[in-house]
């Protein structure tokens, strides 16, 4: 029996609208989740059009097949990082594409299923986070393992959280007396390091479950060069559309994409180009697309979205 894989794609027309899918076009989704984006996709490239797509989780392969089956013979899904674009790429017997897309965000079935270990809502689950589950780093391991000050790093650069520092003595305190191992232990923690004038409004776990779920699955890890390689494995007038839930991520595509664009970086002191640098990228969006007032509230999974997206030009 295929696994229910709730999630709702965010952004879904804006994404579509911003790859201009074609007919008899090949497409890579390197984050399929519960293929929200690669049906419309598939939908509008024609009987002609192919989609090449990537994802750890296995339970959203299995799910994304089950839904893509009315485009038997159209599509390949590898079990894979989008990273391994190169390797998934000569598998599939693909050189160029017309369209990337890459949805960073955690599908709410992730966050729903209690063993998956992703939400802080969930006091009882198990401190997993894995997106691969058959992957040795877990949340658990992390937290019990990482010597202080490599998980003072953590919290406080992937969360952005200014009490990083006493969630990390206090993290460390509890583990000396027992192995950690839910989320309920580890939200208890975080509440009493945190002053009570500032958890009024977000979740105050939220920051630090970003940052161990960042650190587990090696999101950021070589995200510049994946965006730049695959920006690169565009046809001339193809497009990438990127949807970032948080500012680390965001930052980096906006940094790929601003160096792609650039021209000439020579000194201006010097009259003829030495460089050879030429503009690459068309940035589409000069400020990121985000969901719309009424999505945000249908979806509240879609509030920190932004959406960017570039154009290959040469």
């Amino acid at each position: 029996m295929t696994t229910v894989f709730a999630h709702n794609p965010v952004m879904l027309t804006e994404c579509i609208d911003g790859l201009q899918v074609k007919d008899g076009g090949i497409y890579y989704d390197g984050t399929i989740g519960g293929a929200g984006h690669s049906y419309e996709i598939l939908e509008r490239s024609g009987p002609s059009g192919r989609l090449v797509a990537t994802d750890l989780d296995e339970e959203a392969i299995k799910a994304s097949r089950k839904r893509l089956e009315r485009f038997q013979g159209r599509f390949e899904i590898y079990k894979s990082n989008y990273k391994n674009y190169d390797e998934v790429f000569r598998e599939a017997g693909v050189d160029k594409v017309d369209g990337v897309l890459l949805d960073f965000g955690v599908s709410s079935h992730q966050l729903d299923k209690e063993m998956r270990g992703f939400s802080y809502m969930k006091p009882y689950a198990p401190l997993d986070m894995r997106m691969d589950t058959k992957a040795y780093l877990s949340a658990e391991i992390v937290l019990n393992y990482y010597p202080q000050e490599k998980l003072y790093r953590i919290i406080r650069d992937y969360g952005e959280e200014k009490f990083a520092a006493k969630i990390t003595e206090n993290i460390v305190k509890a583990r000396s007396k027992r192995h950690l191992s839910t989320c309920g232990e580890l939200v208890e923690i975080i509440e009493k390091s945190i002053p009570k004038k500032f958890q009024l409004g977000a979740p105050c776990a939220r920051k630090t479950f970003q940052a161990i779920r960042i650190e587990v699955n090696g999101e950021l890890d070589g995200l510049y060069d994946c965006v730049v390689g695959l920006s690169r494995r565009l046809k001339k007038g193809g497009r990438i559309a990127i949807l970032t839930f948080h500012s680390l991520e965001d930052r980096i595509v906006k940094n790929a994409f601003r160096d792609l664009e650039q021209e000439c970086i020579c000194d201006k002191s010097i009259p003829v180009c030495i460089c050879g640098k030429v503009k690459e990228l068309e940035v589409i969006t000069k400020k990121p697309i985000v969901p719309s007032d009424e999505e945000m509230e249908e979806n509240s999974r879609s509030r920190c979205a932004k959406l960017r997206i570039a154009e290959r030009i040469i």
